[in-house]
This record gives structure tokens, sequence and C-alpha cells, in this order.
């Protein structure tokens, strides 16, 4: 069974190259990295280079930095892009969870990287977090790429699935939602198609729960190599069997985001 993790920071690790030996170790083929503001595209292009055959960079910039962005932002975006013919836009979005910077600022920065992936026809890797309305409006006055576009731990309702479909929209699932209090997040993963799921770390955040840990980091951080047992928890929940869920979603995963 391989695996591919669909989102992570793995340059945000205090361990990359011991973190990726222990993610070959458990089947992960490849992930992508995903930087969120200039500050860190070098260090996610760095790695990119460094392992061509593991690793699909993406750079975005991330909402909760769209108060920090230089005068140049979007040529550099851009510079990243050409350099990495392979590379994806992300992680970028829009946040009600955060009350600064406003969603206004964030929305300044959101919508030339959802202008880009279209013009490009590039994936695009979307931050959701409690601001579903402007996301929905972005996406009205900015249409993602013909491709489409990646929820990342997605935590919506199974109501905002049936609307995000059209749009082009996949889901990707994290451990942290394997924790009971995140029930109702479980449940909105059933009513998406079997081919619009993809699977996630976004280690070093969203760690699973204690129980079905594998692989562990320093002060609670989430090792990538979590991502066998995440697909395996998922699929408990869903009554699927983890063999057949981690082939779709790789499948999924290698369609979607350009992996060969």
């Amino acid at each position: 069974m391989a695996l591919i993790d669909a989102h992570n920071h793995l340059h945000q690790l205090p361990d990359p190259e011991e973190a990726i030996r222990a993610m070959r170790r458990v089947g992960i083929e490849g992930c992508v990295v995903n930087g969120t503001s200039e500050d860190d595209w070098p260090a996610v292009a760095e790695l990119a280079e460094q392992h061509p055959d593991f690793i699909r960079p993406a750079f975005g910039l991330h909402p909760w930095h769209a108060h920090q962005r230089s005068d140049d932002w979007l040529d550099t975006l851009q510079a990243f892009l050409d350099r990495f013919p392979g590379a994806s836009i992300g992680e970028c979005g829009v946040d009600r969870w955060i009350d600064n910077p406003p969603i206004e600022l964030q929305l300044e920065v959101f919508l030339p990287q959802l202008a880009l992936a279209r013009e490009r026809n590039l994936p695009i890797t979307i931050h959701a977090l409690k601001a579903w309305g402007p996301l929905l409006d972005a996406l009205d006055q900015e249409p993602p790429p013909e491709r489409g576009f990646l929820l990342h731990s997605y935590g919506g309702s199974p109501e905002l699935v049936a609307q995000l479909l059209p749009l082009g929209a996949r889901f990707s699932f994290s451990g942290h939602f394997l924790h009971p209090r995140k029930t109702r997040v479980v449940e909105a993963f059933r009513a998406v198609p079997p081919d619009r799921l993809l699977l996630e770390t976004d280690a070093p955040s969203m760690p699973p729960p204690e129980e079905i840990i594998t692989h562990s980091l320093p002060d609670g951080q989430n090792h990538p190599a979590n991502l066998p047992a995440i697909a395996t928890g998922l699929a408990r929940h869903l009554s699927e069997d983890p063999a057949a869920l981690i082939d779709r979603c790789t499948k999924n995963t290698r369609q979607f985001l350009l992996f060969t």
C-alpha cells in the first residue's frame, strides 16, 4: 500500500531528513509540502530540490500572514512557480477563527492566488476555517482552476460538501478529526464522493488522538509518518477496507496534485 501525504509542512519539523526516512519506512511514497509565507518559501524550495522524487512543493500566502506581505509578493510567488513546474499553489484561503488580519485583508491576497491558479490551471490548496460564506463568495468572484481545488483538513458540514462539489472541490482528511469531539466532521466525509477524497497529516500540526499515534515528536507535534494510522482510523469510521481506501486516496492525489 503506497500513500501520499496531500498536505504537510515538512520544512517546519526539527529534522525533516529523519522524518522522510520514517515516512518511507511506513510506505509513504511522496508528499506535498506547503509554504505559507514569503519567509518560508525558500525552505520549501530547498527541500523539494533535495528530494525531487518525494516532495512536490506548494507555494502560497496563508491568510494568517496576509498583513505581512511585501509589495512584490505575487511576483515572488510566480517566480517560485516558474522555478518548479510541478508545484501547486497553497496554502492560502480565508479564516474567521482569527480577528487579525481581517477578512478583507485576507481576500486581498486570496483572490489573486485563485486567479493565478486558474490562469495556470494549477492545483490550489485552500485553508478555510469558520469562513465558508467568504470562501463561496471568493470562488464566485474568482472561479477556481479547471482542475479544481483542495480543501485541506476539511472541517465543514455534509451540506457544504454538496455545495462545494460542483465547484470542483476535493477534500482531505487529517488525523485531528479522529478525536471523539470531532465526530460530526467525520460524518461530513461520508458525503464526499470516492474520487474526491485525499489523505493528509498537516504535520507538524493537527496531531491525531494519542492512542493511534505511531510516531512521536517533541511538544506534541504531529509526525507525518502517522499517515497510515490516520488512514486506518478513517477507514474504520467509514466502514471501509483500509487498503482499498488508501489505494483510492493515493490515486486521487496522484491525479489532482500532479504526482506521476
